[in-house]
């Protein structure tokens, strides 16, 4: 008997997306944070000291095809919880603070064990066209997006 192997669509996508995520949500439901605090948290962490609020939030809505209403409502929320502060020497830039460096980076190692365990056994070269292949469907979407 032979077996073969199912086709990558849409459902197949985000079956495998949203079974992902919720262990995600797992792990963010423990350190009390939403994915979307999480998402921001991580563009500011990645982007270094600080980030351009401006950029943050283009970056979130990229990220999450959301609403800018809502990410600036996340960011003020990390702010009023003292998980992303002003930069003191460039007042227009957002930094994590102590607390939400702890966080995301508490949660980020977490979810790094995670993934290493879903992503175990898969070769490398399945990885890299999976990646390819992902990222091109990204690009096509956003793409559309930008036309609507």
């Amino acid at each position: 008997m032979t077996t073969t192997a199912p086709t990558t669509n849409g459902r197949v996508i985000a079956l495998a997306h949203y079974a992902a995520r919720a262990l995600l949500e797992g792990v963010l439901t423990r350190h009390g944070a939403t994915f979307e605090q999480n998402v921001t948290l991580r563009a500011v962490a990645v982007a270094g000291d600080s980030l351009a609020r401006d950029r943050l939030v283009a970056d979130v809505i990229g990220s999450l095809k959301t609403d800018e209403s809502a990410v600036h409502d996340v960011i003020d929320g990390l702010t009023a919880t003292k998980l992303l502060e002003q930069d003191p020497a460039q007042p227009s830039r957002l930094r994590l603070t102590e607390a939400g460096r702890e966080l995301y980076d508490s949660a980020a190692a977490e979810t790094a064990e995670i993934s290493a365990r879903l992503y175990a056994g898969i070769p490398a070269e399945d990885l890299a066209v999976a990646g390819r292949v992902l990222n091109l469907i990204t690009a096509r979407a956003n793409a559309e997006l930008a036309e609507a």
